[in-house]
Protein backbone atom coordinates (compact mmCIF):
# COMPACT_ATOMS: atom_id res chain seq x y z
CA UNK A 1 0.00 0.00 0.00
CA UNK A 2 1.18 3.13 -0.69
CA UNK A 3 -0.01 6.57 0.94
CA UNK A 4 0.57 9.79 -0.32
CA UNK A 5 0.59 12.88 2.20
CA UNK A 6 -0.87 16.38 2.51
CA UNK A 7 1.81 19.37 2.93
CA UNK A 8 1.62 18.98 6.30
CA UNK A 9 2.53 15.59 6.41
CA UNK A 10 -1.11 14.12 7.38
CA UNK A 11 -2.25 11.10 5.14
CA UNK A 12 -4.43 12.22 2.31
CA UNK A 13 -5.18 9.34 0.96
CA UNK A 14 -3.95 5.56 0.90
CA UNK A 15 -3.53 3.48 -2.66
CA UNK A 16 -4.37 0.27 -2.37
CA UNK A 17 -4.44 -0.87 -6.43
CA UNK A 18 -3.49 0.92 -9.83
CA UNK A 19 -5.40 -1.74 -12.75
CA UNK A 20 -5.83 -0.94 -16.18
CA UNK A 21 -9.32 -0.24 -17.45
CA UNK A 22 -9.01 -0.41 -21.03
CA UNK A 23 -6.82 2.74 -22.19
CA UNK A 24 -7.43 4.64 -18.83
CA UNK A 25 -5.55 3.76 -15.41
CA UNK A 26 -7.63 3.25 -12.19
CA UNK A 27 -6.36 4.40 -9.10
CA UNK A 28 -8.24 2.87 -5.89
CA UNK A 29 -7.70 3.92 -2.58
CA UNK A 30 -9.30 5.87 0.72
CA UNK A 31 -9.10 9.35 0.98
CA UNK A 32 -8.25 10.64 4.32
CA UNK A 33 -8.28 6.91 5.62
CA UNK A 34 -12.27 6.49 5.94
CA UNK A 35 -13.70 7.61 2.27
CA UNK A 36 -13.31 4.78 -0.56
CA UNK A 37 -12.48 6.43 -4.10
CA UNK A 38 -11.40 5.59 -7.16
CA UNK A 39 -9.70 8.13 -9.90
CA UNK A 40 -9.79 7.56 -13.03
CA UNK A 41 -6.57 8.68 -15.97
CA UNK A 42 -7.18 9.17 -19.55
CA UNK A 43 -4.33 9.05 -21.97
CA UNK A 44 -5.35 12.54 -22.83
CA UNK A 45 -4.94 13.61 -18.80
CA UNK A 46 -1.25 11.77 -18.81
CA UNK A 47 0.05 13.11 -21.79
CA UNK A 48 -1.26 16.63 -20.32
CA UNK A 49 0.70 15.55 -17.22
CA UNK A 50 3.84 14.54 -18.78
CA UNK A 51 4.02 17.97 -20.30
CA UNK A 52 4.49 18.94 -16.60
CA UNK A 53 7.84 17.16 -16.49
CA UNK A 54 11.11 18.85 -16.61
CA UNK A 55 14.34 17.45 -16.99
CA UNK A 56 15.30 17.86 -13.48
CA UNK A 57 12.12 16.22 -12.03
CA UNK A 58 12.10 13.86 -14.24
CA UNK A 59 15.59 12.91 -12.57
CA UNK A 60 14.78 13.41 -9.23
CA UNK A 61 11.54 10.99 -9.96
CA UNK A 62 14.14 8.62 -11.25
CA UNK A 63 16.45 8.69 -8.21
CA UNK A 64 13.58 9.07 -5.57
CA UNK A 65 12.84 4.93 -4.89
CA UNK A 66 16.55 4.89 -3.52
CA UNK A 67 16.92 8.35 -1.61
CA UNK A 68 16.22 7.72 2.49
Amino acid sequence: MMTLYSTDKSPLMQVSAIERDGSDLLIKGKAFGAMPMTARLTPKEARAGLKLLRFRLVWFLLTLPFRR
